[in-house]
């Protein structure tokens, strides 16, 4: 199997914990994404649990959120990862953190529709870059994350945390 089937996650962060993405938490959403055949874009599918309902009926607005904010910092370190002509997943690592993190509820997302994302960098891929996602519940946009990301050392993200 080539590795554009496997997903970015699997690839560069197997032992990831991240409640959104990570591999390893098991009480996560641990989504995976994948580039699209476009080459540009970077999709995933989540079909949300009813534990994750806002109004009746209706998504929780805070999990379309975290959904956007995993699937477009995930969209960008593979852009990293492209931009330096190397494979995702290869050393030493990329990895970024969420600088901003933009939300446009644009429709009511339904319970019960399979959702997809699909992310882009906007512009360059540089120490801080903007990605744009947008959410489809089947056919219909719903949300529309616009935000920056920016690449981190995770050695030094982690002594600023703890000082």
């Amino acid at each position: 199997m080539e590795k554009k089937n496997y997903a970015l996650q699997d690839l560069a962060a197997p032992d990831g914990v991240c409640f959104g993405c990570g591999p390893k938490n098991m009480h996560g959403l641990r989504i995976k994404s994948y580039w699209d055949n476009d080459n540009l874009h970077v999709i995933t599918t989540h079909l949300p649990d009813e534990r994750y309902i806002g109004w009746p009926s209706l998504v929780y607005g805070g999990l379309i959120s975290c959904l956007v904010d995993c699937h477009s910092n995930w969209t960008v370190m593979a852009n990293h990862y492209r931009t330096e002509g190397r494979e995702v997943g290869t050393l030493p690592r990329i990895d970024c953190v969420t600088g901003t993190l933009g939300i446009k509820y644009i429709k009511p997302t339904p319970m019960g529709a399979l959702l997809t994302l699909k992310a882009r960098v906007e512009g360059k891929v540089e120490r801080k870059t903007r990605v744009i996602c947008e959410v489809y519940a089947g056919d219909v946009l719903t949300a529309l994350g616009d935000s920056i990301f920016v690449r981190v050392d995770v050695g030094h993200l982690a002594k600023t945390a703890h000082s």
